[in-house]
């Protein structure tokens, strides 16, 4: 049986903090390896196989030094939340090869709100207009980003935007999990899970890659697992509506690793957008604390 942790909002938010840097660092991977930078562009789907065979590797060798003892897995959540996953993160992979880390991040800060919409049909809940203010205002944002009638439409920001669609499911299935299995547990399955799906997805596509690409992939890897850690850590501490708004900051992570490692700056469209997602995003986020505390 499974107890779940005691609750420190203080430890869960230096959790949420370290997971908002170490996922920002794998975007920038995917970056440099999706770009070219390391050699010749891998194909995205290359890109997630790696990140599942690294992560799983890392959380293997974590579970097995820690002799982790299974208790009742929920192989249904589980299968949804992986495939939610794999195809959220293969298309955020593909989206950062082609537009700002700042601006795909910040368009998957959309995520939340597609998975408010979704949990009217899949759990039933009630959505009251706050909620809805609170999305409509994060989409206008999304609308920003992709630069309509500009010369500098981004086509691939629809990558980033279904991105933000696919994980809003999975965001659906983390909340049925939570609570029911051990951390450690549930990260060991779902990247499992992960590698076998990616496997499959990439046999068309895969190529030898560079040494620096295989350090790159293990670098996606190893820093996706420590972040998914330190993410359902913080999540098993504090209740989601007071620790998620601090996963605002991997959009500042993001543009300082863009400016530091490629020498992208957010413009004035950048900022606008992202600023205007974040304020429904965490409009949304207070609504939630409220309605979590009434």
């Amino acid at each position: 049986m499974f107890t779940p942790r005691a609750p420190n909002p203080g430890v869960a938010v230096l959790y949420m903090l370290t997971a908002t840097a170490f996922i920002a660092g794998t975007t920038l991977l995917a970056k440099a390896i999706g770009a070219g930078h390391l050699g010749e562009p891998l194909h995205p789907l290359q890109i997630s196989h790696g990140r599942f065979v690294f992560a799983l590797a890392g959380i293997a060798t974590l579970a097995a030094v820690t002799r982790i003892r299974f208790t009742r897995v929920h192989w249904r959540l589980h299968a949804g939340r992986t495939l939610m996953g794999w195809g959220g993160v293969t298309l955020m992979f593909a989206a950062v090869a082609f537009i700002p880390l700042g601006d795909a991040t910040a368009i998957s800060f959309l995520n939340p709100v597609f998975a408010m919409m979704l949990s009217i049909p899949l759990l039933g809940e009630k959505v009251g207009r706050v909620r809805w203010t609170a999305a409509l205002i994060a989409l206008c944002g999304a609308a920003i980003l992709l630069r309509p009638g500009a010369a500098g439409f981004q086509p691939a920001a629809f990558l980033a935007l279904g991105a933000a669609a696919v994980l809003g499911m999975e965001l659906i299935l983390i909340k049925k999990l939570s609570g029911r299995e051990a951390p450690l547990q549930i990260l060991l399955v779902n990247n499992a899970m992960g590698v076998c799906i990616a496997s499959l997805a990439v046999l068309p596509v895969w190529v030898p890659p560079t040494p620096a690409q295989w350090a790159a992939l293990a670098g996606i890897g190893l820093m996706m697992a420590s972040a998914q850690a330190c993410f359902v850590n913080a999540m098993a501490r504090a209740d989601a509506s007071f620790v998620t708004p601090f996963s605002y900051l991997t959009l500042v992570f993001a543009a300082l690793y863009d400016a530091l490692v490629f020498d992208v700056l957010p413009d004035a469209v950048s900022v606008m957008g992202a600023g205007v997602i974040l304020a429904g995003a965490g409009l949304l986020a207070w609504r939630e604390r409220r309605r979590a505390a009434a």
